[in-house]
């Protein structure tokens, strides 16, 4: 064809075009646009993306349940105190301390030995911290009707050894010395005390070590400005009705009181404790399962091991005839009722 010659126009006048042949890819849908209305217009192919696949939930993330969910677990319950102090500064910082800790709460204050029992008669706490020295009713005297109704940690400024060992012989579960531990050892004692092990600073450490160095019971001597007389009943308050002894282990914590009043009052002669044969050991245990001392605070003031502490108990039995330590108690300290048919 000759260069000057061009395509023949169309029927609107404009030269015909013949753009290349589309050739759409196989895998890419192609949809037509239409022109405006009358007229086919030129056609424009328009690409339509693929549909989105399924969504699914992000790796490691669980598919919606149709069930709901589980209650949450209830909170384990918080370690109860009584705060027995005459320091009005000293009960309010432990009680800023103790109930700090999530899992402690201090239910009450007392300020001396009457309102401790009342205040734990009335809340049953899991611990009582109890100081020595206070007004009316000091600790060493209401000791022997608190341990009754709950484990009692001793805190107190008191570091004389014959108080250490009044305290432990009317079943103190603990004995601390302010100025002697640290906040988190305070803590870590009152948890313990309600599991029934025994925590002691260092004064105290040491009273006990000076007894085991003795060999001996110490002799029960008057403690400094008449501690420990100032009760000789349970004190139970007006308003709180007298409660019935549980069982024979609490009988045997208020045991020591009534045996001592009788030996020592003159009533009642002097049990003949060779005729049992108890060792020297066995004779120490004995002494201090009668003054009240539950397995642990025996291991800890011999410096034994509680299973220590039990076979000595169970050859004590054995030697005194008997089955239960309210029973053992009455034969060492002359109490028991004589049976002639039977050998002591």
């Amino acid at each position: 064809m000759p260069d000057d010659v061009s395509p023949a126009p169309n029927r609107y006048g404009a030269a015909a075009h013949h753009p290349a042949p589309q050739h759409p890819s196989p895998h890419i849908p192609l949809t037509r646009t239409p022109g405006p209305a009358g007229h086919p217009g030129p056609q424009h192919t328009a690409i339509q993306p693929p549909a989105a696949p399924t969504p699914y939930p992000p790796f490691g993330e669980a598919a919606a349940s149709p069930f709901p969910p589980a209650p949450a677990a209830p909170a384990p319950a918080r370690l109860r105190v009584v705060v027995a102090d005459d320091n009005p500064v000293v009960r309010a910082g432990l009680g800023v301390l103790l109930s700090g800790r999530a899992d402690i709460e201090v239910v009450a204050e007392a300020a001396d030995g009457r309102e401790a029992y009342e205040k734990t008669h009335q809340h049953r706490p899991d611990v009582v911290l109890l100081d020595v020295r206070m007004p009316g009713v000091d600790g060493i005297s209401a000791l022997p009707h608190l341990v009754g109704l709950a484990p009692v940690l001793m805190l107190t400024y008191s570091r004389e050894s014959e108080i250490v060992h009044e305290a432990l012989r009317l079943g103190a579960g603990g004995y601390l010395v302010h100025g002697e531990f640290t906040a988190d050892q305070l803590v870590q004692a009152v948890r313990d005390t309600k599991d029934g092990r025994a925590h002691f600073t260092a004064t105290a450490a040491d009273a006990l070590l000076a007894h085991m160095r003795q060999g001996t019971v110490p002799q029960r001597g008057p403690l400094p400005e008449g501690l420990g007389s100032a009760l000789t009943t349970p004190p139970v308050p007006a308003h709180v009705p007298p409660h019935p002894l549980e069982n024979s282990e609490s009988l045997s914590q208020l045991q020591p009181s009534v045996g001592q009043s009788s030996v020592s009052g003159g009533s009642a002669s002097a049990p003949n404790r060779q005729q049992y044969k108890l060792s020297s050991r066995e004779v120490e245990v004995m002494d201090l399962i009668a003054s009240g001392m539950s397995n642990q605070q025996i291991a800890a003031t011999c410096f034994i091991s509680e299973k220590t502490v039990k076979n000595h108990i169970n050859r004590i039995f054995t030697k005194l005839h008997s089955a239960t330590r309210s029973e053992a108690i009455a034969h060492w300290l002359g109490t028991a009722p004589r049976n002639p048919g039977r050998q002591p």
